[in-house]
């Protein structure tokens, strides 16, 4: 598919950062420490591991989700305790082929210098690498992915 079709000019893809296929993400307002995310453009939303996922009605109808992020892999320190409106239920299929309906919330993020809002799945990615996935809606027309490369945005403070 030609840039054109993706909505960017030649020249406006050319100016696109470069990011590889893991990133260092900080989710705004929810962790001060950066997440290892992989990058996937195989998959349309970003996926965060939640831990001890509960999502909860308010009186006046409001879905709440609270949850636990272990923002290190391999790790239980640092960690942060989220409450965050969901915005919707998706039915996410897993690369194995299973579906799972979960709740999506909606978040500010920075990738390097690069802060966008983005909305990400709660799940829980125990037997995945990265507690964070960052889909293809996520990075379309703010990135171009270098699938050879890691860690060309650096680490967030």
């Amino acid at each position: 598919m030609s840039a054109e079709n993706r909505g960017l000019s030649e020249p406006q893809v050319r100016q696109l950062p470069v990011i590889g296929w893991r990133e260092w993400v900080t989710i705004e307002h929810f962790c001060d420490v950066p997440v290892k995310a992989k990058v996937d453009t195989g998959a349309r939303t970003s996926s965060l591991h939640a831990f001890d996922l509960e999502v909860v009605t308010t009186a006046n109808g409001a879905s709440i989700a609270t949850f636990e992020i272990h923002p290190l892999q391999r790790s239980t320190d640092s960690m942060q305790v989220v409450k965050a409106q969901v915005v919707e239920f998706r039915e996410i299929r897993s690369s194995t082929g299973h579906a799972e309906h979960r709740p999506v919330i909606r978040s500010s993020i920075s990738v390097g210098q690069h802060k966008f809002d983005i909305d990400i799945t709660l799940t829980s990615r125990d037997e995945m690498g990265f507690r964070m996935l960052l889909g293809r809606s996520a990075v379309r027309n703010r990135f171009l992915v270098d699938p050879g490369r890691s860690y060309q945005q650096g680490k967030q403070k």
